[in-house]
């Protein structure tokens, strides 16, 4: 008789939050997640669907914005982290990912690569082994390390970022629309890379993403986020072949491909009919 495969360890278990910002505007409302160790965790939907403040709820980053969670708990590795400093959630393994790259634009590629070792302990030796580690997976960075990060391309700055993540050897990674205003040939790169890491090094992903389908083909699981809520959830192969996501998310249809025009119209039906 085979063993049942197991059910991997919940390593964060986001629950039933709400967040406020400037004490009056609710932009989350009720969101509850669990992202398993050692996988890849997308959260989906469109622009203003709450991705990048649930990222922020967890990277306790919500502050200097004037916005906090109102209700619900937040726990990583079974520890509540609700009033943790982010530099604390740094040292602990939790890396944010920022959308728009934010390299420092002054620093050498490698120098902001280095900046992500800042907490660390170790000695020389090891920073240089993660280094060298970044640089396999990142060769472009290798061949452009004593470049301004400022003077590189939107893909160079984000394997920068992404790169300058993983010096801080994290043990969950938070990645805010990697695909962001990237050609489609970097986007599927870097979904690779980010999948290459997670099997290799171990490293957990909760990237937010509207671009659905490619997320979906590199995930484990997914939550779709409407206007603050979570609406679906569910492994990435179901969500791939669920008819709504299909036909709201992905344009595809029974019937094939819908042309944007559409989609847009049944987008707007559904929202009517919620």
């Amino acid at each position: 008789m085979l063993d049942a495969p197991q059910t991997p360890e919940t390593l964060l278990e986001v629950n039933n939050i709400e967040v406020i910002y400037n004490h009056v505007i609710l932009v989350l409302k009720g969101v509850s997640l669990t992202v398993p160790k050692g996988r890849i965790t997308a959260l989906l939907g469109g622009n203003g669907a709450g991705k990048t403040t649930t990222l922020k709820a967890i990277s306790n980053l919500l502050h200097s914005e004037r916005g906090e969670v109102t209700k619900g708990s937040i726990s990583f590795s079974g520890q509540n982290i609700a009033n943790r400093d982010p530099a604390e959630m740094v040292r602990n393994g939790v890396i944010q990912v920022m959308e728009g790259r934010h390299c420092f634009e002054h620093l050498t590629v490698e120098e902001n690569l280095l900046t992500g070792a800042y907490t660390r302990t170790q000695g020389a030796g090891a920073i240089s082994a993660d280094l060298e580690m970044v640089y396999n997976y990142f060769p472009r960075l290798r061949e452009r390390r004593k470049s301004q990060a400022g003077y590189t391309s939107g893909g160079e700055q984000q394997m920068c970022a992404i790169g300058r993540a993983l010096m801080s050897r994290p043990s969950m990674i938070l990645l805010d629309e990697p695909s962001m205003g990237l050609a489609p040939q970097l986007v599927e790169q870097i979904f690779e890379i980010v999948k290459a890491v997670n099997e290799n090094e171990g490293v957990t992903f909760l990237l937010a993403e509207q671009n659905t389908n490619v997320a979906l083909r590199y995930a484990h699981t997914g939550y779709i986020l409407e206007s603050g809520r979570v609406v679906m959830e569910g492994t990435a192969q179901e969500l791939r072949e669920n008819p709504d996501v299909k036909e709201f998310y992905l344009g595809m249809s029974d019937k094939g491909r819908k042309s944007f025009r559409d989609v847009r119209s049944y987008r707007r039906r559904k929202r009517w009919l919620a």
